[in-house]
C-alpha cells in the first residue's frame, strides 16, 4: 500500500507531516482532508503530491523543496566541490548551516552512534560513495537479507547530512538507528547507553558485509578507506609458578618459539598506562597524560606485551606492514572486570596535523611506502562515568579549514588547542598524499 504524508501550512512555515495511507474514500488521507481542511498530500514512493478530497495531481514547481529533502541526490560536480567550499547554507527556518556539520537528535541514549556516524559522514571517500546511491543500489543480495538496510539508511543519512537546501539545521537518525537496532539484533539500542568503540567496529565489518566484501578476497570501500595490515609475534610463556630451570628447557621446545602472522585491521587500539591512584598536596587525583606517540609504541615491532588467558600467557609484538588513507585509533579507556567497568581518565597529548608514522612499518615497506604522514580529521570524546557518561565529537570542514565540536544537536565551532585537552577515545587520521599541505586552521 502506498505511504502517504500529509503537508501542513502555508508558503511562511515548514510543512509538518503526519503518516498516512492510500487515497481513497475510505482513506484516512481522505477523512483527513474533509475534516481539517489541509489539502496537499505526498506520496513517499513517487514523490507526486494530490490534492485531496478532488484527488488530483498538483505540479508546481514550488513544491520541490519538499521532495529534495526527501530525497536530495548530488551530481559527480557537486560532490568533487563538497570540500572546497566554505559558504553557510540558509535552512527554511532561517538558521544558517556548513552541510555536512550537521547537529543529529538525541532520541534518549544514542550519542555513542550519533557520534560515530557524524565522524564517519566527514570521511571524504566514504562519503562521496554513500551520496552516490548508483554506487550500490545494485548490489546482490540473499533472499530475505536485512543487513541491506544498513546500507541504505546510511545512504540516507549521509545526503541528508550533507543536503545544502535543508528546512532545519540539524537532521534525525532515527531510521538510521531503527536499522541498527534490527541488524544488530538490539546489541546496539536507542534507549541504552552504548559503547563507541563497540559500535564503530560492529557498523564498519557490517556495512562491508552488507556491500559483499568478505574477510580475504572481496574488498569494499570500507576496507579501501581503513584497512591497514600488520605482522602480529607471539611467543608462549612457561607458567610463572614453575621452577626456573624447568622454565629454562620449556623455552627451547618448539610450542614456546616464536610465530608471525599477517593480519588486517580496521583500526588500532592503543593502550594507556595504569592511572595512578595517588593523589596531589590538595587531596585531588592526579590527571596524568600521555604522549600519543608512547602509546604507539606499541606497534614498532620492537615493544613487547604480555597477555593473559585463563590458562596461558603470551608475550606479543605488533608491526605495521600498510597503512591506510584514513587510520581510526581506538584508546582503551574503559576496563571492564566481573563486577564494573573502570574508566581511564588519561590524558593524550597529541599533535593534530603532521603525525609521522614511519618508524612503526618494517625497513622493506618503508621504501614503497611514501606516504606516511597524517592529519587528525575527527576526535571523539567521552566524558563522565563509564556508564553514565555522554559522547561528543570534534570534526574538521574540509573547505573552512575550521574545527566544530558537535554533541547531538548543538554545533559550535572549537580552537584546535582546545581538541589536544579533551578524552579523547576515538580518532579518525586523514594520511597526506603526494604533496599535499596541511590546510587546517591550527
Amino acid at each position: 500500500m502506498a505511504a502517504w504524508i500529509l503537508r501542513i501550512g502555508g508558503a511562511a512555515t515548514a510543512p509538518t507531516w503526519t503518516p498516512l495511507t492510500g487515497r481513497g474514500l475510505k482513506s484516512h488521507a481522505y477523512i483527513h482532508s474533509v475534516q481539517f481542511s489541509h489539502h496537499v498530500f505526498l506520496n513517499l514512493h513517487t514523490l507526486k503530491f494530490y490534492c485531496l478530497p478532488d484527488n488530483y495531481e498538483i505540479i508546481d514547481s514550488s513544491l520541490e523543496d519538499i521532495t529534495y529533502v526527501l530525497k536530495p541526490t548530488f551530481t559527480k560536480q557537486q560532490i568533487a566541490n563538497l570540500d572546497k567550499q566554505a559558504k553557510l547554507s540558509r535552512a527554511y527556518d532561517g538558521t544558517t548551516y556548513l552541510p555536512g556539520i550537521v547537529g543529529l537528535n538525541n532520541i534518549k541514549a544514542n550519542d555513542y552512534a550519533n557520534a560515530v556516524l557524524q565522524a564517519l559522514s566527514n570521511v571524504p571517500p566514504l562519503r562521496n560513495y554513500f551520496l552516490e546511491e548508483d554506487n550500490y543500489k545494485n548490489i546482490k543480495r540473499p533472499p530475505g537479507d536485512i543487513m541491506f538496510l544498513l546500507v541504505q539508511r546510511f545512504g540516507e543519512l549521509m545526503r541528508k547530512l550533507w543536503n545544502p537546501r535543508n528546512f532545519k539545521a540539524h537532521v534525525s537518525p532515527h531510521e538510521m538507528l531503527q536499522a541498527v537496532v534490527l541488524c544488530s539484533k538490539k546489541t546496539f539500542q536507542i534507549t541504552k547507553q552504548g559503547d563507541g568503540v563497540d559500535f564503530l567496529s560492529w557498523f564498519l565489518n557490517a556495512l562491508h558485509s552488507a556491500l559483499g566484501g568478505t574477510k580475504k578476497k572481496k574488498k569494499t570501500i570500507v576496507t579501501d578507506v581503513f584497512q591497514g595490515s600488520m605482522r602480529i609475534f607471539t611467543k608462549k610463556l612457561p607458567h610463572p609458578d614453575l621452577p626456573a630451570e624447568e622454565k629454562e628447557q620449556l623455552l627451547h621446545n618448539d610450542e614456546y618459539q616464536e610465530t608471525m602472522v599477517e593480519s588486517t585491521f580496521m583500526y588500532l587500539t592503543l593502550d594507556l598506562p595504569t592511572a595512578p591512584l595517588y593523589k596531589d598536596e590538595k587531596e585531588q587525583l592526579i590527571i596524568p597524560q600521555v604522549p600519543l606517540f608512547n602509546i604507539l609504541a606499541k606497534f614498532n615491532g620492537i615493544t613487547e606485551k604480555e597477555y593473559k588467558t585463563y590458562k596461558e600467557n603470551f608475550l606479543k609484538r605488533f608491526q605495521l606492514t600498510k597503512l591506510p588513507p584514513y587510520l581510526i585509533f581506538c584508546i582503551k579507556r574503559f576496563t571492564k572486570n566481573n563486577f564494573f567497568v573502570e574508566k581511564n581518565p588519561t590524558i593524550v597529548n597529541f599533535p593534530i596535523t603532521n603525525v609521522d608514522l614511519r618508524e612503526y612499518l618494517s625497513e622493506e615497506v618503508q621504501a614503497v611506502h611514501r606516504n606516511t604522514t597524517y592529519d587528525l580529521i575527527a576526535n571523539i570524546v567521552h566524558d563522565g562515568k563509564p556508564s553514565e557518561g555522554s559522547y561528543r565529537i570534534h570534526v574538521l570542514h574540509h573547505g573552512t579549514g575550521k574545527w566544530y565540536e558537535l554533541q547531538d544537536l548543538q554545533v559550535t565551532d572549537i580552537l584546535p588547542q582546545m581538541i589536544t585537552l579533551s578524552e579523547a577515545y576515538i580518532q579518525i587520521w586523514k594520511r597526506r598524499d603526494n604533496d599535499e599541505t596541511n590546510q587546517q586552521g591550527a
